[in-house]
């Protein structure tokens, strides 16, 4: 598992030494998030930079069963910020990756991203059959999503004409505890409910991008993290030469009504002041800069998750942001 100890690497190592017998081999260059998992006799966890650490990631391809590389940025803002360096991690680094995989004879489960679908016109977003919408070169959000949509598009052919043992995952906006740290926010780097959350703690005003039309189909980790389990055990060779989206399609929210939610579940916290608690609009150009273009709408479909992997989302929006906020009250300093 290469950078295991971002939201879902560090999500997935957890359940995976709570529910089975599986032996993980872990890298990433914190371990922050990983405290519950380091003493644990099949975690098995080494501290490098993945293109650093190139002859020991070789060697764990070839001891191991199955490869999940994790490791990439994804958030906009630094699509926009710093978009070679976007394009060194995700695209170069995994290349190198999925190579090893294809030499070694090794099963690869791969993460795809809700944003290879852009500004798709479907009503529901099909793994087989909707279009791939990108915006213009010089806006350069869409290098992160058009990085994802060729290396899906290299992994299907090597599949096909390699025969490698691949699974490709969409997830579509996980959130949960320890996604950002609370105590560590940076305006248009930290994800939005922990943005949000913090901007309430914090008495700040929670700044919608654009008035906060957009809307996102929200899935609570621990829903996403079900999934990838079903897809890492692969009964009957189910998930072999399949792309899945991981998303619930009932939490479809516009980003307003995130800010609002939040806003009325913090009143039953006593630790919360939200009497003088404002929402400004803000331009995507000034939060984000020239180069961003949103996505108005980005819903799932689940039919082949539901079908093949016999999985469905169960958490609704208003139990995962309780949960959120729990956590994030025990541990703000």
């Amino acid at each position: 598992m290469l950078g295991a100890n971002g939201f879902v690497g560090s999500s997935l190592s957890m359940a995976i030494l709570n529910r089975t017998d599986w032996q993980i081999f872990a890298i990433d260059i914190f371990n922050n998030r990983l405290d519950d998992c380091l003493n644990h006799k099949n975690f098995n966890f080494f501290e490098g930079d993945i293109t650093i650490e190139k002859d020991w990631i070789d060697e764990q391809i070839k001891n191991c069963d199955i490869v999940l590389p994790l490791a990439a940025i994804a958030t906009p803002s630094l699509y926009v910020k710093n978009p070679l360096r976007v394009y060194e991690l995700n695209f170069e680094a995994n290349m190198e990756i999925i190579k090893k995989c294809v030499k070694h004879k090794k099963r690869l489960i791969f993460p795809s991203t809700s944003e290879i679908y852009g500004m798709c016109e479907d009503e529901v977003f099909d793994e087989y059959n909707s279009n791939l919408v990108l915006g213009p070169i010089h806006k350069e959000r869409w290098i992160y999503s058009s990085i994802k949509q060729l290396l899906d598009r290299v992994i299907w052919a090597y599949g096909n004409h390699e025969n490698l043992d691949f699974t490709l995952f969409r997830p579509f906006n996980f959130i949960g505890p320890k996604q950002d740290d609370i105590n560590d926010i940076k305006e248009s780097t930290s994800r939005v409910v922990t943005q949000f959350i913090h901007n309430i703690i914090c008495k700040e005003p929670i700044k919608l991008v654009d008035g906060g039309v957009q809307r996102r189909s929200f899935t609570f980790i621990d829903d996403g993290i079900d999934c990838l389990l079903k897809i890492i055990e692969n009964k009957n060779n189910c998930a072999s030469g399949k792309i899945f989206n991981i998303g619930n399609p009932y939490m479809d929210f516009s980003i307003r009504e995130l800010a609002e939610i939040l806003l009325e579940l913090a009143k039953d916290y006593s630790e919360f002041d939200t009497k003088n608690a404002k929402i400004e609009n803000v331009s995507s150009q000034e939060y984000y800069g020239k180069s961003y273009q949103d996505i108005l709408r980005r819903v799932p479909s689940i039919k082949y998750a539901e079908t093949i992997l016999g999985w469905k989302p169960t958490t609704d929006l208003h139990t995962a942001l309780r949960i959120i906020l729990d956590y994030h009250l025990q541990n703000k300093k």
